[in-house]
């Protein structure tokens, strides 16, 4: 786009009518087709547009036509600009589109669990958000907490990767500095959390006694038989209407 004049159309036309160019040379400057310019040159197309002088828009200089005008195989070349338009910064929360809002509460509980150091304002960049939504997020008080699942708001399609890294990097060093001296909280090495004292803390054992296991009961072949013929005894006598013989109690043959 930086090599395109402005309204190239409008050029073509003014280019068409007040110079001498071949079409591909006018076709090369302004970025279209020859078939479009003698389009143009013909008068079916760009019917209605007012021709727009490059030269006092200062696109072109009337030495560089010439030149062109001279030498069919000139390509005209556009002059640079000398003002230089600083780029327009962006205030305000980063829009939105509407089929991403509902997005924003989830990767807003991300950001807030997974980056706590980092500060409202960024997750109004990021995000597009505002603070009250936050707040309303970090206390649990949002009419949809219940719902709410932690999504990366790069995934999502809120922001891009390099923006989330400059905001977390940014607010790593703006985050206190721990103080000199001051033991610092790490994770417990990998030989002692899997160790036997510590896997015996975890479930509550006493690692200094045995771990008992239940033994298993031993079978008796022949109890069981006898068992199953004393309940095929007492079947067959019911089917045949005697009552069958009961055991007699331990109390009752102490008595006896």
């Amino acid at each position: 786009m930086a090599n395109t004049p402005l309204m190239p159309k409008a050029t073509a036309v003014w280019l068409v009518d007040n110079t001498a160019l071949s079409f591909t040379q006018i076709a090369s400057f302004c970025k279209l087709h020859p078939l479009e310019v003698k389009a143009i040159a013909d008068g079916e197309a760009a019917q209605g547009i007012k021709g727009l002088d490059p030269i006092l828009t200062g696109q072109l200089t009337r030495e560089e036509v010439e030149k062109a005008q001279n030498d069919p195989k000139y390509q005209l070349k556009l002059q640079g600009s000398k003002v230089v338009v600083p780029e327009s910064k962006r205030k305000g929360p980063r829009y939105t589109p509407v089929s991403r809002r509902q997005d924003r509460p989830n990767a807003i509980l991300w950001l807030v669990r997974n980056h706590p150091e980092m500060k409202d304002a960024q997750i109004m960049r990021l995000v597009g958000t505002t603070k009250p939504t936050i707040a309303a997020i970090r206390d649990r008080t949002h009419w949809n907490s219940a719902n709410l699942t932690p999504s990366d708001p790069v995934t999502l399609g809120l922001c891009s990767q390099l923006e989330l890294d400059m905001e977390v990097e940014k607010a790593a060093k703006n985050a206190p500095q721990p103080v000199a001296g001051e033991p610092v909280e790490t994770l417990m090495p990998v030989e002692d959390s899997t160790s036997e004292d510590a896997i015996a803390a975890a479930f509550s054992l006493d690692p200094s006694q045995p771990v008992r296991r239940e033994e298993e009961e031993e079978i008796d072949a022949d109890a069981v038989f006898a068992k199953l013929n004393s309940l095929k005894s007492d079947d067959e006598a019911e089917a045949s209407g005697e009552e069958p013989a009961q055991e007699a109690a331990p109390d009752e043959e102490d008595a006896k």
